[in-house]
């Protein structure tokens, strides 16, 4: 026995965990053309907008989001699966006792003679071992634990995610909540417009076309407001929902907001390297790819006899007073083999199944480290690029409302006519609610920045 342990191995490739092309080691190509340093971006990245009402939020959803129950009662099972496969390798004893009333077959026993009825009590106890000779046993266990490390990181890529959509969410009602405030601005000062047009043409110093083309451009600008309300209803509902609550629970106090979510100071990166070992969804893939290596040794494990050790010992009489008699007593011991020899099709058909799932897990895990690039570059120039064009919006906003007040000052002097100020107020309500709109998508370029940079898990 001494010598067949000794010689006893495991069977199937040993994982070597993948490392990307050295490509993926270097910075991040995008981060010197924008406000970034390469300092590793926090863990908790929301608290970058020190926004105490955001903070809470968060803290809700983390606490009660359904997603995130779902990804916890996953994570529980593959934990419970992972206790099964490592019970394979512990001793299985059963216990059992049973009493029967009937007749024995007389043939069965070689007479002719009817048997009467009778009684039998049985009791014992049995033992069995399974010699894990090719390791069997011991590659489930490492691709059952490999599980478990991928459902591990599936729920962060849940809890990052359920981060990323509160803050996208608070976010988004908060530049709702601006854009509405740019909209009835410019309501209110097409309203003093439309209110001087009437003026004058009572006055008999304007036509009726003039007035009704700034009674036009106020009934179009008004008509945004209520798209821009649904926008912010929604966005609130969203919030409520994802903080474990009915959409009609919706925080009142956010609908208040106004002010985009923003940040000052130059944001942290990190480099590629650090991108790729903080991404759960690229940890995910490449435990996935170490359960299916292992899977391949399972398979392989199939060619090879199996051989259990058991034993019983038990007792069984006719009579309940005898059941404890040494003549009652009954034992065995002996190991049990079974092999499939020499038909060994349906093993190796197994084994190419699972190296043709391995081959896919490999592709899956290349294609989860390359796209975790590519996310985070091209996150890193939309924000960039989207503060280049907010800044330009911006000076147009200041450009047309200065050419507004001009316009504005020259018709009532009589100096210019009342198209010329028609279009300079159109071009200001135009660039306003473009700077707005631009701000906004900063915002959600910004979370989709700290959503690729994989952070929030920890």
């Amino acid at each position: 026995m001494a010598a067949a342990l000794a010689g006893c191995t495991t069977v199937g490739p040993d994982y070597q965990p993948e490392l990307p092309q050295a490509t993926a080691q270097a910075s991040l190509h995008a981060v010197d053309d924008g406000p970034f340093i390469s300092e590793a971006p926090p863990a908790d990245w929301w608290h970058l907008y020190d926004d105490s009402r955001l903070d809470a939020l968060v803290a809700d959803a983390l606490a009660a989001n359904t997603d995130l129950r779902i990804a916890a009662a996953n994570l529980a099972r593959a934990r419970a699966v992972l206790r099964e496969v490592r019970a394979g390798r512990s001793i299985d004893t059963s216990i059992g006792a049973g009493v029967s009333y009937g007749q024995q077959s007389g043939a069965a026993l070689g007479s002719d003679i009817e048997t009467s009825d009778s009684e039998l009590y049985d009791a014992g106890l049995d033992v069995g071992y399974q010699l894990d000779l090719f390791g069997r046993v011991r590659r489930a266990t490492e691709a059952s634990r490999a599980d478990v490390e991928a459902v591990q990181a599936a729920y962060d890529v849940t809890h990052i995610t359920v981060v990323a959509e509160t803050v996208r969410a608070y976010s988004d009602a908060c530049n709702a909540g601006r854009r509405l405030t740019v909209a009835r601005r410019s309501v209110e000062i097409q309203e003093q417009t439309f209110d001087l047009t009437r003026r004058l043409f009572e006055g008999g110093r304007v036509t009726a076309l003039e007035t009704g083309q700034a009674g036009a451009l106020l009934e179009q600008t008004r008509a945004e407001i209520p798209t821009l309300e649904a926008l912010q209803q929604t966005a609130l509902y969203r919030l409520a929902v994802l903080t474990g609550r009915p959409p009609a629970e919706f925080p009142r106090d956010v609908a208040s907001c106004a002010t985009p979510l923003q940040l000052e100071n130059p944001i942290p990166v990190g480099d590629g390297a650090s991108l790729l070992a903080r991404r759960p969804d690229v940890r995910a893939a490449e435990r996935r790819l170490a359960a299916e290596t292992a899977r391949i040794g399972v398979a392989t494990a199939e060619l090879y006899p199996s051989i259990t050790l058991g034993g019983s010992i038990g007792t069984t009489a006719g009579a309940l007073g005898d059941i404890a008699s040494g003549s009652a007593f009954r034992y065995s011991l002996g190991p049990l083999i079974s092999w499939s020899f020499p038909n060994m099709a349906v093993a190796r058909a197994r084994i190419a199944q699972a190296e043709a799932s391995t081959d896919a897990a490999l592709a899956e895990f290349d294609r989860a480290w390359l796209t975790a690039l590519q996310e985070t570059e091209s996150a890193l120039t939309n924000y960039a690029r989207g503060l280049d064009r907010s800044a330009a919006l911006q000076r147009a906003v200041d450009q047309a409302r200065e050419a507004a007040r001009i316009a504005r000052l020259r018709y009532e002097a009589g100096r210019e006519g009342f198209q010329i100020v028609l279009d300079a107020e159109r071009q200001l309500a135009s660039a306003e609610a473009a700077l707005a709109q631009s701000q906004a998508q900063l915002s959600t370029d910004l979370v989709e920045l700290f959503l690729s940079l994989g952070g929030g898990w920890q």
